[in-house]
């Protein structure tokens, strides 16, 4: 069976450019799975973790803070502005931004400030459930 090519890319910088066997993500409407050959697609995806198959069987994960994803033929792409690698989360500094956010939240005056506030809070909170899934994968082995 061919491979995808895989870019996940953030504000700052590519965080994954390779060859995989499969690809999945959390799309709007529920977790997506893209083997090669899928339909071309452009779908936004929520706050989660995109996991990477490698042609060696291995996995790559991201964790994305939401974002776009395409697909075209034998391509995969997903833009998001904040990725980051499941080995770099860390989920002490996720809970602790998270926190800052709640307060924010209580001292947010009108309707924007708390859907923004709202909207990092969903992000923090799927940050630190990956941090914690890889954090005990990586234990575990």
């Amino acid at each position: 069976m061919a491979n995808l090519y895989v870019d996940v890319v953030s504000a700052e910088a590519s965080i994954f450019s390779g060859e995989a066997k499969f690809v999945a993500l959390p799309g709007e409407a529920g977790e997506l799975g893209i083997l090669p050959g899928h339909t071309p697609l452009i779908s936004r995806i929520k706050p989660g973790t995109v996991k990477i198959v490698l042609p060696d069987n291995t996995e790559e994960n991201v964790f994305v803070a939401g974002g776009i994803l395409e697909v075209q033929p034998g391509l995969v792409t997903v833009l998001s502005d904040t990725a980051i690698r499941a080995g770099d989360l860390d989920e002490a500094k996720a809970l602790a931004a998270r926190e800052k956010a709640e307060e924010a939240l209580r001292n947010a005056k009108d309707h924007a400030d708390i859907a923004l506030v709202e909207a990092e809070l969903a992000m923090l909170a799927a940050q630190a459930a990956a941090a914690r899934k890889f954090s005990s994968k990586r234990s575990s082995h």
